[in-house]
């Protein structure tokens, strides 16, 4: 409960706990999307070799940054609208 009663209430252990739970959901998701896109854009489909060449390693690492920083920004600015909407945590 807030000071005097004004303000937000403050989440309980349950509600964080939520949170975190679909956070980590959150990533996970990205992350399965992300090796989903890069992995059939970078990665000759005939295998002919053990090792990743050195230009799909770069390109893999190019494009998880790229996949990366898009989420981020679009996760900003979920988070701008929200906290403007009054949803912010």
């Amino acid at each position: 409960m807030s000071f005097l009663g004004f303000g937000r209430p403050q989440p309980t252990s349950a509600e964080k706990i939520a949170a975190i739970e679909n956070e980590l959901k959150v990533v996970a998701e990205m992350h399965s999307r992300m090796i989903k896109v890069c992995t059939s854009k970078c990665i000759d489909k005939t295998y002919r070799e053990g090792e990743l060449s050195k230009g799909e390693a770069v390109c893999l690492d190019r494009c998880s940054a790229k996949f990366f920083e898009a989420h981020q920004t679009i996760s900003e600015q979920l988070q701008r609208e929200g906290a403007q909407r009054g949803f912010g945590m």
